[in-house]
């Protein structure tokens, strides 16, 4: 495999000692800007405001915010305790319900405080940690996912799950960056991924940065283009994978699995296995989150839906395992996921699990 490097040239989360940089997604492709967030507020208001969004990316952010928080603690001369900062832990948690990858964070923040005699660098170290096995894991699954797919393969994708929504590389964007370093894939198509835009303005600014050749279409667009044959894969992230495979991910790609399984296209879900929850049983147990409907009653910040209009804005959806073929994470591929291949390779996995989950990845970043 040729270098997936070149086609990685993108970093959105940067620790800066004191203060916490974001790019801001909001504003992107039109405006590259970072916001510096100096407390565990400013931590949270970008999060919850979409500022950084992706579940990987929310929960390294999520991570610095309590090494801010502990700082502040320190500063102040007050001590560094699970105590002092639970309301910070409560706060950064209730951002965003349905990423996994939010609350795995900040459990381990949680963890790293126990019996630790500088409880400041124990922070700042698993939140460094956090970051760098992201990155590894996703150049991990970036391997593994490319070494399913065809040689001249086109793929779709859904919403953006690459270096802006991670430590680096990405999730299903690294695949198709590792596919591309490969040869393998031709073409790359995005879903404009509505009402947010994460397709039309953070995955097409991300493929055409990094030179893949990369179509936009319209949401509604997907299926027409499976009857083409033009596509043979469609790859997408997750947010939360059920302990039968189910998986939660941006709204609208349930539609797509639908449609790739009539279609006869292989469908692939790419994430770390920290979005992996076995203590959620199947998908019906999952919160999905509803965020404002101005979002849908909207564009560009001017009204663009009669008066009196009402809108149902839910940003997630969830996938049946049963119309997933490949599940992609660090520590290997499950094909046809189901209760008892997902228990085969998580069964370690519950509420208490603090492992780094990177264990295959180390030494790759």
């Amino acid at each position: 495999m040729s270098d997936p490097a070149r086609h990685d040239s993108i970093r959105a989360v940067h620790w800066r000692e004191n203060h916490l940089r974001l790019l801001d997604q909001r504003l992107l492709p039109m405006q590259e800007i970072f916001i510096d967030c100096r407390n565990a507020d400013d931590v949270a208001r970008a999060i919850k405001d979409l500022a950084v969004r992706g579940a990987p990316a929310i929960g390294i952010a999520a991570a610095w915010g309590v090494v801010l928080a502990a700082q502040a603690l320190r500063a102040n001369s007050v001590a560094i305790d699970a105590t002092g900062l639970e309301p910070v832990l409560v706060q950064l948690n209730a951002t965003r319900p349905t990423a996994v990858n939010l609350a795995w964070a900040l459990r381990r923040m949680r963890a790293a405080l126990v019996n630790s005699s500088d409880p400041l660098s124990a922070l700042t170290g698993e939140a460094a940690a956090i970051q760098n096995e992201d990155l590894a894991a996703n150049r991990h699954m970036g391997e593994l996912g490319a070494s399913l797919l065809p040689q001249h393969c086109g793929v779709l994708t859904h919403c953006n799950t690459g270096s802006l929504a991670t430590a680096g590389f990405g999730t299903a964007l690294g695949v198709i960056r590792a596919g591309v370093a490969a040869g393998k894939i031709t073409q790359v198509y995005a879903g404009e991924t509505r009402p947010w835009q994460q397709g039309a303005r953070l995955t097409m600014w991300e493929l055409v940065r990094d030179g893949i050749p990369a179509k936009l279409i319209a949401d509604s667009a997907a299926s027409h283009l499976m009857k083409t044959g033009a596509v043979q894969w469609v790859i997408v992230g997750a947010d939360r994978i059920a302990a039968n495979g189910d998986t939660a991910n941006k709204i609208g790609t349930y539609q797509l699995a639908i449609a790739a399984r009539y279609h006869g296209i292989k469908f692939m879900v790419v994430a770390p296995s920290s979005t992996v929850d076995m203590d959620t049983t199947d998908g019906d147990a999952i919160d999905i989150e509803l965020r404002d409907s101005t979002e849908l009653l909207h564009t560009a910040g001017q009204r663009s839906v009669v008066e009196g209009g009402e809108a149902w804005n839910p940003v997630f959806d969830v996938t049946p395992a049963a119309l997933i073929d490949a599940i992609v994470t660090e520590r290997g591929i499950i094909h046809g996921p189901n209760n008892q291949s997902m228990r085969a390779m998580f069964a370690d996995k519950n509420s208490a699990d603090l492992e780094t989950s990177v264990a295959v990845a180390k030494g790759r970043a």
